[in-house]
């Protein structure tokens, strides 16, 4: 049987890729096969398992996904996106390598009668993946969109689709018509882009909440626009005149569109509400949402439409973000993106053979897209010196901008559907679109620096604060749990008329299901009264009540960041260097239970804190909160004391945190502890800047009786322990430096406790489950990433400026953008 009689239309979704790969084989036996050869009795039977579909299946799955996962873990040691993985582990199973390699191969192990079962479990793969798109878009991005970013992304496609387009008419005319005819198509798909992939891109680049990311973020939305508006005329313009006449399809698309708007969003807001609060969503409703996913995908392709148009606007019309979203990404992510997927990829690399191509096609698609490729970074580049943008951030966006992934592989394959494009310039555009994507990413990670803007000139610390100037905190706030301790600790701080506090609340909460974080500036006089309030409206209530009884002495700026567990810090290091904070506050990833248990930990938290400990432009400060659910000072007035120690070992670290302890010291409720463990045999010359901070203070603190200054003598860790555990119980709040320098008698055999990395050694021993009781930790570490003029001048970040303000000009011509 011919391949154009054995594939009819109703068997597959695309049958042109079984005629391909019937062609690329040389397989033109029938592909019906009988019913009963679904599943083997077994090799005990003398059965050859891989000749019946259902163990070729699970096969097939199973190799696809160990090559996809295995390059995904190499190709991640040189920074390359998933996407190049998975687009290149089907061309290595496919008859561009192995089937190149090994003569039978392609007939054992992807024969072409199991061609249908691969191509239907594709295109469930590709339906699936879709709604997860559709879920992580957020509609609303739309209302950041300015003339700056319009102008970006408008001619990010329209520069590139003029100068292609024109290349293509040039040398169409020195060619036949069929060989000019796929050339016009070409110039138009290599010059649209999408947002979700450019989401996912920036995402994976770990700059996707920076204000680069936002600028790229916006622009591609106009992008995406316009590309949508060109590729549906180009569809329309490539069907037949009577398709072209029949306006079913496009009654039956707005029917659709129509009664997921007002029929299934209001059932499933409805279910959504019913779910309980900040809880993830319920087993059944999971289930109706996977049904209503296939039922959309059913009635799409019923109409005549694509099969992944219904479950797109299913997942558009769903609100981004928990409970949806998160179950969305934590359920039906994984199995899609490391089970199903890799078939689609499988797939399509069974009907890309590299070796078929002809050199003279080759040449001209490859200088088509290219020119394309050039037009988009030149069209982003241009604009975005226009609108003042850096140099090095115009030039990384130029790049950005020609990202490609599923969805333009999608447009590629509709082109090819439709017979826009020929079956070799569809594989010369998938094999420049990996090129592409892979040689971009390595230039955007080398060009591209979120944190060389959070570099400063001057330290910004609690001890080289001013006493009588305002003090700025930034606390940080990942569930309700913290906020009391952290109440106390700012009350603590002391605020007066000459030195009032203002304290940045930055409520981090984990992106999931949506495309583009968010950064949101809550309102104290409009926040929410009602008894229903989500957790963010609790935690802002909570510091706005702080606010109101500081009697004018401390203004609170709460803010709300969603955003992925790779880039959560980008927001908090924004506010802190836009700010000009001198501490952050940050809670430990461990939570204790009542009685001193470890309750949770969360891998969140201790990423967040490793990179702000790393990268942040001031002081940062551990909080372990190991007490009970304390009320705040300002609501329970019968907390008359509050006991503070600070344990002294010597280093900056100490200095900082002796510093925070002084400016409690002025506190009239706080009782403070300074002591300082000193070893049997100091040396004076490490240990002159230690006695001169410290009589520093001593001095300072002469008038005020509810200071107490000890001095213990050890001989090393040991003693230290010894020190440690005298102190259970006598105090509710306990300070100390983070780092310490190793070689010191003092923390002498402490590294066997230094499990928590972030809280140094001595830290550790604090926060251990066997010490303090209900005590809290407070671990300071203070900023010494500093660099004088000559050597900012010379890493490049500024020219004849300072640092400080260079970089304050850069970032206001970026949120001018945004």
């Amino acid at each position: 049987m011919e391949p154009e009689n054995a594939a009819p239309y109703y068997l597959a979704m695309e049958p042109d890729d079984i005629n391909t790969y019937a062609n690329q084989t040389g397989n033109v036996i029938t592909i019906c096969h009988s019913l009963g050869k679904t599943t083997s009795p077994g090799v005990f039977f003398q059965s050859k398992v891989l000749d019946f579909a259902y163990p070729l299946l699970l096969f097939q799955m199973a190799l696809a996904t160990a090559v996809i996962l295995s390059l995904s873990r190499i190709l991640k040691l040189f920074g390359l996106p998933l996407y190049v993985s998975q687009f290149l582990g089907g061309l290595l199973l496919g008859p561009s390598l192995l089937g190149q390699i090994f003569k039978n191969y392609l007939d054992i192990v992807f024969p072409l009668k199991g061609f249908i079962l691969l191509d239907v479990l594709a295109s469930f793969a590709y339906m699936f993946h879709f709604f997860i798109i559709g879920v992580q878009i957020d509609p609303w991005i739309i209302k950041k969109i300015n003339k700056h970013t319009f102008s970006i992304g408008f001619f990010t496609v329209m520069l590139p689709m003029v100068v292609s387009t024109g290349c293509a008419v040039f040398l169409g005319s020195f060619l036949t018509e069929a060989e000019a005819k796929s050339l016009p198509v070409v110039a138009l798909v290599e010059s649209v882009l999408s947002f979700p992939m450019i989401a996912f891109f920036l995402a994976e680049l770990g700059i996707l909440n920076s204000e680069f990311g936002g600028v790229a973020l916006c622009s591609s939305v106009i992008s995406t626009l316009c590309s949508f508006c060109v590729t549906t005329i180009s569809v329309l313009v490539h069907q037949s005149a009577g398709e072209i006449l029949n306006l079913l399809g496009t009654v039956c698309s707005a029917i659709l569109f129509a009664v997921a708007i007002f029929v299934t969003r209001p059932a499933l807001m409805w279910m959504i509400r019913r779910n309980p609060d900040g809880q993830p969503l319920k087993e059944n409703y999971i289930i109706v949402l996977l049904l209503c996913v296939c039922v959309t995908g059913i009635c799409s392709h019923a109409m005549g439409l694509h099969i992944h148009y219904g479950p797109l606007i299913l997942g558009i019309i769903l609100p981004a973000g928990p409970p949806v979203g998160t179950t969305v990404m934590e359920r039906l992510y994984p199995i899609t993106t490391w089970m199903f997927m890799p078939i689609f990829f499988v797939k399509t690399g069974l009907v890309i053979n590299v070796f078929n191509i002809k050199m003279k096609n080759y040449l001209l698609v490859q200088s088509i897209a290219l020119v394309g490729a050039i037009g988009k970074f030149m069209g982003a580049f241009l604009v975005s010196l226009l609108c003042e943008l850096p140099v090095r951030d115009a030039i990384c966006l130029g790049l950005v901008m020609n990202f490609q992934g599923v969805v333009e592989l999608g447009l590629f394959k509709l082109m090819k559907k439709t017979k826009a494009i020929d079956n070799e310039s569809f594989t010369v555009l998938c094999v420049f679109m990996v090129l592409v994507t892979s040689g971009v990413t390595p230039i955007i990670r080398a060009l591209y620096d979120p944190t060389r803007r959070y570099v400063v000139c001057k330290k910004r610390t609690v001890m080289h604060s001013k006493l009588e100037t305002e003090l700025r905190a930034l606390v940080c706030i990942h569930d309700q749990e913290s906020v009391p301790a952290t109440i106390n600790i700012l009350e603590a701080l002391n605020p007066t008329k000459q030195s009032p506090l203002s304290v940045y609340m930055l409520h981090l909460v984990e992106l999931a299901g949506r495309a583009n974080p968010l950064l949101i500036h809550h309102n104290l006089t409009k926040c929410n009264s009602s008894s229903d309030v989500c957790a963010s409206d609790r935690i802002v209530k909570a510091f706005g009540y702080f606010e109101q009884n500081s009697q004018g002495l401390v203004a609170v700026f709460p803010f709300t960041a969603i955003s992925p567990i790779k880039t959560m810090h980008e927001d908090l290091l924004s506010i802190a260097f836009h700010r000009k904070t001198s501490l952050v506050i940050v809670p430990f990833y461990k939570s204790f239970s009542a009685d001193g248990g470890v309750e949770s930990a969360k891998n969140s938290i201790k990423i967040t804190n490793q990179n702000v400990l790393d990268k942040a432009p001031c002081s940062v400060a551990i909080l372990v909160d190991r007490g009970l659910l304390k009320m705040p000072r300002f609501i329970s007035e019968s907390w008359c004391e509050y006991r503070v120690a600070v344990l002294f070992l010597g280093g900056s670290d100490d200095h900082e945190a002796l510093a925070i302890g002084g400016r409690m010291a002025g506190h009239p409720s706080v009782h403070l502890t300074v002591i300082r463990l000193l070893e049997n045999c100091n040396d004076a010359r490490k240990t002159r800047l230690d006695n001169k901070v410290m009589n520093m203070f001593r001095s300072s603190m002469e008038n005020n009786y509810r200071v107490t200054y000890m001095e213990e003598m050890v001989m090393d860790g040991t003693g230290t322990v010894s020190v440690i555990r005298s102190l259970e119980s006598q105090y509710e709040l306990i300070m100390v430096g983070r780092n310490h320098d190793k070689q010191s008698p003092l923390v002498s055999g402490l590294t066997v406790w230094d499990e928590q990395m972030e809280l140094g050694a001595v830290g550790d021993v604090l926060a251990s489950v066997d010490f303090m009781g209900s005590t809290t930790i407070l671990v300071v570490q203070q900023h010494n990433n500093v660099y004088t003029e000559n050597q900012m001048k010379h890493m490049g970040y500024f020219s004849n400026q300072n640092q400080e303000e260079e970089d304050e000009e850069v970032d206001m011509t970026i949120h001018r953008i945004l």
